[in-house]
Order: structure tokens, then sequence, then C-alpha cells
């Protein structure tokens, strides 16, 4: 019974740590709008799986992490030029006079799962996420340090992460279908989180620089 609740535990957060809007979020919601569930169900495992690895490894290499600050701060500003890009990208897409066009993430031939586990990867946020959220259940002893138990939560966080982004696929497409919301509406919106993503990234490497 406990090494079900470390799996509920484990599916909450991440559960919870989906819902507010964000980029991976709103870009389920995207591909379920322009292409198909199957491809936004692709983009979903894509983001899991890399969001399960990078679990994994502040789970059990925490210590290497702190070591190698360069692997984090290069992520960190691949981030930045990476949603900062977007960002600018969408707001000009909006000017054209192709208001069917695919947005631009997804105006694209790369497999979906790819996407998702590139713009997962892209997002080393997540690390300091998971490793506050670990080091608080820790604390608490409602995780405790066994491969077992990681294992688990890590396999609930999973479940989590595609859970909320489920809910982004299906609830997200019935509000923007019966919304009518144009393809132009739709890039204005991701080219702003796109721009609040950089900004919020931005801040964090310059003024909370990881030591």
């Amino acid at each position: 019974m406990h090494f079900v609740f470390i799996i509920f535990v484990g599916w909450l957060v991440s559960f919870l740590g989906q819902l507010p809007l964000g980029t991976m979020s709103i870009t389920s919601t995207q591909i379920a709008v322009e292409e198909n569930f199957r491809n936004a169900w692709r983009y979903t495992f894509g983001v899991a799986i890399v969001e399960v690895i990078y679990l994994r490894i502040t789970l059990s290499g925490v210590d290497w992490i702190i070591q190698h600050p360069f692997f984090y701060k290069t992520l960190g500003w691949l981030t930045v030029v990476f949603f900062a890009a977007l960002a600018v990208l969408s707001f000009m897409s909006v000017k054209k006079d192709a208001p069917e066009k695919k947005a631009l993430l997804l105006n694209n031939k790369l497999d979906r799962f790819l996407l998702g586990s590139s713009m997962s990867a892209l997002n080393p946020a997540q690390i300091a996420f998971w490793f506050v959220w670990s080091s608080y259940l820790l604390s608490i002893q409602v995780l405790h340090s066994d491969v077992t138990e990681f294992n688990l939560f890590t396999l609930g966080c999973g479940m989590g992460t595609v859970a909320g982004l489920a809910l982004y696929i299906y609830g997200g497409y019935k509000l923007i279908t019966k919304m009518g919301t144009s393809n132009k509406t739709l890039n204005t919106i991701i080219g702003v989180i796109f721009l609040i993503a950089a900004v919020a990234q931005l801040y964090r490497m310059i003024f909370l620089p990881q030591s």
C-alpha cells in the first residue's frame, strides 16, 4: 500500500505541475487542434520520457549536477535563445496574410515525439522543480532514499505529466474549437507565452546563477 501511495504522490505533484499554462501544455493543444490527437499523444510521450529522465537524474545524481554547473548553464542559455526566437517568429507570422497557415512551431515534418522530447530537454528549470520537490518529500519522509521508491515515484511522475498534458489536449481542443479561435490568435497566444518563458529564464540565468 505504501508503494501505491508513492506512485500517487508522484502523479499528483507532476499533474499539478502541468496545470499552469506554459509552452509545453499550449503546444499539446495546438497539435491537437491543427493536426490530430495521435500526434498530440506522440508529443506528450516525448515530453514525459525526457522529464522522467531528468527526474531520475535529479534523484540519483544531484551531486553530479552540482559538480557540473556548465551542463545546467548551457541548457539554460539555449532555452533563452530558443524561446526568444520562437516568440519573435510567432509574432512575425501573425502579421502575414496567411491566417490558416499552421503554427510556426508545427510547420515542419519533425516527428512529434521528437518535438516533445527536444522541447522537454530544453527545459532545465524542471531539474530545479524536481530537486525542490524531491528534497521536500525526503525531508518529511514521504519519500525515502531507496531505489525502489525512487523508481515508483518516477513512474508516478511520468503518469502525472501525461495526465496533465492530456487535459490540455482534450480540454484545450474543446475550448478552442467551441470559441472558433483562428491560427493567428493561437500564434499570438503562443508568442506571448514563449516571450514570458524567455524573460523568466533570462531572469533565472542572470539573477539566480547556479553556483
